[in-house]
């Protein structure tokens, strides 16, 4: 039985000249910006202008492009091998706001001609404007093709035994090179606008439910932590506390700074440039007596293990897939559509 297993990431521009058009794709997103496309379209366009030459320079920190395209292949190359032992399982990738494109790879899934395709969003805590959106988008697709294939969607993992075990092996090889126990473990993952939360996107509760896992498989007594929030853009409020001022604070208290990108699955410009270089000058700058980050966890074994897990998985709740069941608050969670 040939299965189609469709890995769903951002995705970022391959050139400079990439960047205005991939910032344009970025916030003409309806669940970024909800308001009417007529109003959205001229508002993401002016945005993405305001926006290029910040985010041109960010990318000329790490050869004038984002790696994430090849990155995402590398993970669905290892998750094909992983797969090799059950016939039929071909991986491929779609970028949100970047190529490849869906309207691009949906024209490969159909050559390929599966009997069932698995939508796995390479976003482990669920949000509406990361997963959601990925989602959404190939469905419409789909129906706009009138094109019928069984489909298991994998909405989120972030307490799976695997994603955590990752995350716990990564954390643990860092530490070893750490000597000073007097430092801060900060758990960064992307920010979210306050008002998503309070509209019902579970995003913000998945990835503390992931952090509290992971805190709970170290087993590492007083290991001091906190959660925070990085990457926020624009005048709106974003949920915090902000990862840049928990910088400032514990570095002024010359503390050592471990910094772990529990959300981000691949390196890009928010681990490579935002953590590793503008984050590192501001803990230096405010007297940090060491800064290390943990790598994203790209193709570590366990993680694509745990991918590979979440695929084969016979039991669905109408063909979702998920670690955790969210309370009736997170509207946003598409598995609550199916909830008896």
């Amino acid at each position: 039985m040939k299965k189609a297993v469709i890995l769903f990431n951002l995705g970022g521009p391959d050139k400079l000249e990439s960047v205005e058009p991939f910032l344009f794709n970025l916030f003409n997103d309806p669940e970024i910006i909800s308001i009417p496309s007529i109003f959205r379209y001229p508002l993401a366009k002016l945005i993405s202008k305001r926006r290029t030459p910040i985010a041109k320079n960010i990318y000329k920190e790490i050869g004038n492009k984002s790696p994430i395209l090849e990155l995402t292949q590398d993970q669905a190359k290892s998750l094909e091998n992983k797969l090799l032992k059950k016939d039929g399982y071909k991986c491929f990738v779609v970028m949100r706001c970047w190529h490849p494109r869906a309207s691009d790879v949906i024209k490969k899934v159909r050559k390929y001609s599966p009997e069932e395709i698995i939508l796995l969003p390479l976003y482990p805590q669920f949000s509406a404007s990361t997963s959601g959106s990925s989602i959404n988008e190939w469905n419409d697709l789909c129906k706009k093709e009138n094109y019928q294939v069984k489909t298991k969607t994998i909405c989120c993992y972030p307490t799976e035994s695997n994603f955590i075990a990752s995350h716990v092996s990564l954390i643990k090889k860092t530490l070893q090179h750490v000597e000073n126990n007097n430092f801060k473990l900060i758990f960064s993952a992307h920010g979210l606008p306050e008002s998503k939360i309070k509209k019902g996107d579970p995003y913000q509760w998945h990835v503390e439910e992931t952090v509290k896992e992971i805190m709970s498989k170290l087993k590492t007594e007083n290991l001091d932590h906190v959660i925070s929030y990085q990457s926020r853009v624009g005048p709106m409020k974003w949920i915090g506390p902000f990862t840049d001022a928990e910088i400032i604070k514990y570095s002024k208290e010359k503390k050592g700074i471990v910094i772990v990108p529990v959300a981000f699955v691949s390196e890009h410009s928010e681990t490579l440039v935002e953590l590793d270089i503008e984050y590192k000058k501001l803990a230096e700058k405010n007297g940090c007596t060491f800064y290390k980050r943990v790598p994203a966890l790209g193709i570590e074994e366990n993680f694509i293990k745990g991918l590979a897990e979440l695929v084969l998985q016979e039991q669905t709740r109408d063909n979702f897939v998920s670690s955790i069941m969210c309370s009736n608050k997170y509207v946003k969670c598409p598995c609550l559509e199916i909830r008896v």
